[in-house]
């Protein structure tokens, strides 16, 4: 798995992980994102912070493709991805999280992994069922350890808790090695223990696979992130180092005023 990854970022060269520019979205009347622009390095952790309307999630659905811009240009890895459906999107290295959950509760954890490793594989239609040897199953365990379900890996989805549904939901968007994946809200719902174990998850992966994360919770998003965009009706209001942007008066006003931690 690391040696696909390797190989594709050698063949990408210094291109950025993600490029906006000038990226609005219209809703008839409705500017939900105005002229958005900035910068993501490959490898880099960003968090995108913003009381609820700030456009956080009008912002992903952009950059995966379900509600292409109205204007702007989005670039993946170097790539003019603007006007590519999302499906193009995923097989250079894009994926994501949802804040519903798109799990199967009729499974076991490791074989909703392996079904997840499949769907982006080259034996993505194949109906044999993986054998022991099978390279498939074996990195669908290294994603069920890696968000710490190893002991839950034969639990069927609809026995998990709701922190571990959420941790699954995680290994399915490391499928098939992604080199950058946006995270929506991952620590919403969370107890504070599975929120020090999202923690955990988030800062344990592997440098090479950069993110970008929402969160109303920002603990969790100032700990797991090296970077914040802090975003306001629409548009980018600041952006800079999470102690900057946890020491910023402006910041402090607008969002930490009664909405730290919160809605």
């Amino acid at each position: 798995m690391a040696e696909t990854v390797a190989s594709r970022l050698s063949a990408t060269g210094t291109a950025n992980a993600l490029e906006l520019r000038g990226v609005s979205r219209l809703f008839g009347a409705l500017a939900a994102l105005t002229d958005v622009t900035m910068t993501v390095r490959p490898g880099e952790r960003r968090a995108v912070l913003g009381s609820n309307g700030a456009g956080k999630t009008t912002l992903f659905n952009c950059i995966t493709g379900d509600f292409p811009p109205s204007a702007g240009t989005i670039r993946l890895f170097g790539e003019d991805v603007t006007d590519f459906p999302p499906h193009e999107r995923i097989r250079r290295g894009l994926r994501r999280t949802y804040q519903i959950s798109l799990l199967f509760a009729g499974l076991t954890v490791l074989d909703n992994v392996t079904l997840a490793c499949r769907g982006v594989s080259r034996g993505r239609f194949s109906l044999w069922r993986p054998r022991r040897s099978d390279p498939l199953l074996t990195a669908a365990q290294d994603l069920v350890e890696a968000v710490h379900l190893t002991a839950a890996r034969d639990t069927l989805v609809a026995n998990l808790s709701y922190g571990q549904q959420r941790q699954l939901e995680i290994a399915l968007a490391l499928a098939g090695a992604p080199r950058f994946v946006l995270f929506d809200e991952p620590a919403a719902g969370l107890s504070p223990t599975e929120r020090r174990e999202l923690i955990e998850i988030l800062t344990g992966l592997p440098d090479h696979i950069g993110y970008m994360i929402i969160e109303h919770d920002m603990d969790v998003a100032l700990r797991v992130a090296e970077s914040v965009t802090m975003m306001h009706n629409g548009a980018i209001f600041k952006e800079g180092t999470p102690a900057e942007i946890e020491d910023d008066e402006e910041v402090q006003q607008l969002y930490l005023g009664g909405a730290h931690g919160g809605h």
